[in-house]
């Protein structure tokens, strides 16, 4: 699985998560909606980085 849809895979995640506290009010989906963000976080440092060095290697 690419960075790219990790970071679509925990957004979704997020998303119904969040729902689910918002709607339902399930405190352990706020747990699991912080943790996806968190994760996006990390996911999206690396994709940073993965696309600067393909941009450095087109020259």
């Amino acid at each position: 699985m690419t960075l790219h849809e990790q970071i679509v895979a925990q957004f979704e995640t997020y998303i119904a998560e969040s729902e689910k506290f918002e709607t339902k009010k399930v405190k352990a989906a706020a747990a699991r909606a912080r943790k996806a963000l968190s994760e996006i976080t990390r996911l999206a440092k690396e994709r940073r980085k993965e696309i600067q060095e393909t941009k450095e290697n087109l020259d």
